[in-house]
């Protein structure tokens, strides 16, 4: 029996595609929905039967916990519930916490040190997982026996897991990817064309690599699922809370505050981050997502700093 916590639309979406081997818990603070089976973040996927919902914080026992919470409510779930995740807790959260600066594998080994996380991240829009169609996902783990472990447990035959024992390098492509796309979003709103938003991803995902190297991530995981993989993805799909996001701010409209855009806080996490490492000068998309979504700057003022940068070598 697999456990997911969480019962956002990535979470439910899990639960869906690992039923097909077998029973899932699927937790949630609050359910309304559970009577119909029916997720309204996932219109049209009913819940099948081997699936349970509750209500209630289930035991972890030795099987695999999925923790699909909000980034941002993370470091307060665990700190109420060190002992819900298990041993080898596998996150699913993208982003940055905004209080502490830390990823959620940093989080986990604050408030459960016994525990061996694993992150599973990749370009994958819940939607596509819940129905059935064929995802491919990176799983990392420090641990390489765990990671297998978990790799066979989790993998279907449309959900396809990559083992890596980069945490980090997965964890940051997750989560710096949802800058990129809010800029890839102002760029395409505010009618720049499809050459300024491919120089834009090209640029930010150099930005992605450079700043995650820098807290020791392989630069090789960034090319993979977990961050090039991921950034195609979110940067060319309205299916992205992000892009979208992005894409009404370059419209000169107010965005839809209603969902969550996680790419929001992780910009202004990671400007902190790089400020204390003496490198926010080189992170220049960043600083534009951050100061646009603050409404500290207008976008024709954040793409007339971006064009006006001093000319270099790529």
């Amino acid at each position: 029996m697999t456990v997911v916590l969480g019962a956002g639309a990535f979470g439910t979406a899990l639960a869906v595609a690992l039923s097909v081997k077998g029973p899932v818990t699927l937790w949630g603070r609050s359910l309304p929905w559970a009577a119909g089976r029916e997720n309204p973040r996932l219109p049209g996927v009913l819940l099948p039967k081997t699936i349970t919902l509750t209500e209630d914080l289930p035991a972890p026992g030795d099987r695999p916990v999925l923790v699909a919470v909000p980034m941002q409510a993370m470091g307060g779930f665990l700190a109420a519930h060190p002992e819900v995740v298990g041993r080898a807790p596998v996150l699913c959260s993208k982003g940055v916490d905004l209080t502490t600066l830390r990823g959620p594998s940093a989080l986990v080994s604050e408030f459960s040190p016994g525990a061996t996380p694993a992150v599973l991240t990749g370009p994958s829009f819940a939607a596509d997982i819940a129905r059935g169609l064929p995802t491919a996902l990176t799983l990392a783990c420090a641990d390489e026996g765990v990671g297998e472990a978990l790799q066979s447990a989790l993998s279907t035959p449309v959900l396809r897991l990559y083992r890596t024992t980069d945490v980090i390098g997965a964890e940051l492509g997750g989560a710096l990817k949802n800058v990129i796309a809010i800029a890839a979003g102002i760029v395409t709103g505010a009618g720049f064309g499809d050459s300024a938003r491919a120089a834009l991803m090209t640029r930010g995902f150099a930005e992605m690599t450079r700043f995650a190297a820098r807290l020791g991530a392989r630069p090789e995981t960034l090319s993979g699922l977990s961050g090039f993989g991921d950034l195609v993805l979110t940067c060319t799909s309205t299916q992205s809370r992000n892009f979208r996001h992005g894409f009404t701010l370059g419209q000169g409209l107010p965005p839809d505050l209603s969902q969550t855009v996680e790419g929001l806080a992780t910009a202004r996490a990671v400007m902190a981050r790089a400020a204390s490492l003496g490198m926010a000068a080189d992170l220049p998309v960043t600083a534009m997502v951050a100061a646009v979504s603050s409404g500290e700057m207008p976008v024709a003022e954040a793409a007339k700093r971006l064009l006006s940068r001093p000319l270099k070598e790529e």
